[in-house]
């Protein structure tokens, strides 16, 4: 050690040394008659049982940015990793990108039924090279800490009306109050420090008698619970998944919202599905909600088809609403049409944008181009000038008689 050389050259001896840096005499002669020994040989690498996933791992942490080591270790556990998570962890720690640190925050808890957080957070994904993105919508329940996700294409007041519905529907009732931080959807501006929230998600959270809050500006840790919830989607679900369309990402999303809240959380030390009794939530509204909020308006084309989160939907020709306006309604996968008042077609939704649906009547009572250029023209009448009968006029017949 090159201490021991530095004391030594000092004037102190070999027990002097000794006692000071609290090792034996033969250790100090050691390194004093054998310089060579200060530079430790490198120990031989030993195989592990990591080494024929290291490639997959570096590929899950640094291209689909998964830095969740418990992820990590249950897809290694099924391509045939029978190793500890110890040496995963190990491992993944200097893959991971440095943290930005902010201001620490007091924690803020809520009484049971009081409180739900919500926010939006951009997934992005890879399709044929290109790169998409879906939105995904993150509720959890301040006390017991129950979390709900969903993915959809749009970001919307009505998509986010309907993505709280299926929120309180997956929790069984209402709290009473709902967090969230200042986007469009919600609220418009601060007017003297007085909110002026989006028409229709206010009179939304009024119908159902959730009332509403929003956190001071460039503060989002005030909702630092559904914050760290979209981080750990992130890390947690869309690191590496893969999906077929959006209804396939949806039930993996319900498959790990089950495992979630089924597991103990490190705060609460208990697990949320079992606190959820205690929230003792409000009653969820009837199907009013539904009907009059889960609503939006479209116009029919002139060929017959609806347009509804990218798809085309055809519609049978015998409705005679080509280029009327019509109402369209999401409700667990099944999408209808209303005109008047009145449900006129119901079809299944279709999880792939760009896509076309024609309906099997859809132009049975159109005429066709041919049909059209067939139809009699206008067609007007020429006739022969009527016979006038002509007489002498006054100044002639007094001529004659003069």
């Amino acid at each position: 050690m090159l201490t021991i050389h530095d004391l030594y050259t000092q004037g102190k001896n070999v027990q002097e040394i000794a006692q000071e840096l609290e090792i034996s005499r033969t250790t100090v002669r050691k390194y004093l008659k054998h310089p060579e020994a200060v530079i430790p040989k490198p120990r031989p690498v030993r195989p592990s049982k990591l080494d024929p996933f290291k490639e997959q791992i570096k590929k899950w942490v640094m291209e689909d940015h998964c830095t969740n080591c418990e992820v990590i270790f249950e897809r290694l556990q099924k391509m045939g990793y029978t190793g500890r998570i110890s040496i995963l962890k190990e491992y993944v720690q200097p893959l991971r990108a440095a943290v930005a640190g902010h201001a620490p925050v007091q924690r803020y808890e809520t009484n049971p039924g009081e409180q739900v957080q919500f926010d939006w957070g951009e997934f992005v994904y890879e399709h044929e090279g290109q790169m998409r993105k879906f939105y995904g919508f993150t509720a959890i329940l301040g006390y017991s800490r129950m979390r709900f996700v969903t993915f959809v294409k749009r970001c919307d007041t009505p998509t986010l009306i309907r993505c709280l519905m299926e929120a309180f529907e997956y929790f069984g009732g209402l709290t009473k109050v709902a967090l969230t931080d200042r986007m469009k959807s919600v609220l418009l501006e601060m007017e003297e420090n007085k909110p002026r929230w989006n028409p229709r998600f206010a009179d939304f959270m009024v119908s159902i008698g959730v009332g509403a809050r929003v956190c001071k500006p460039y503060t989002p840790q005030t909702k630092g619970k559904v914050e760290r919830t979209v981080s750990h989607v992130k890390k947690s679900l869309w690191g590496g998944v893969t999906f077929t369309d959006l209804d396939d990402l949806n039930r993996q999303a319900h498959a790990w919202c089950e495992r979630i809240n089924s597991r103990v959380h490190r705060t609460t030390h208990a697990r949320p599905v079992d606190r959820l009794a205690e929230e003792k939530l409000l009653p969820l509204p009837q199907d009013f909600a539904w009907e009059r909020f889960a609503t939006e308006e479209r116009k029919v084309t002139w060929d017959g088809y609806v347009s509804y989160d990218g798809v085309l939907y055809g519609l049978p020709g015998t409705l005679q609403l080509a280029g009327k306006q019509v109402q369209v309604r999401e409700r667990k996968g099944l999408l209808t049409v209303w005109s008047a008042g009145t449900q006129v077609f119901a079809i299944e939704k279709r999880p792939r944008s760009q896509e076309s649906v024609p309906h099997a009547d859809q132009w049975k009572t159109v005429a066709s181009v041919s049909a059209t250029r067939r139809a009699p023209t206008p067609l007007g009448h020429l006739q022969p000038a009527p016979d006038v009968e002509s007489r002498p006029s006054r100044s002639m017949i007094s001529i004659v008689e003069s």
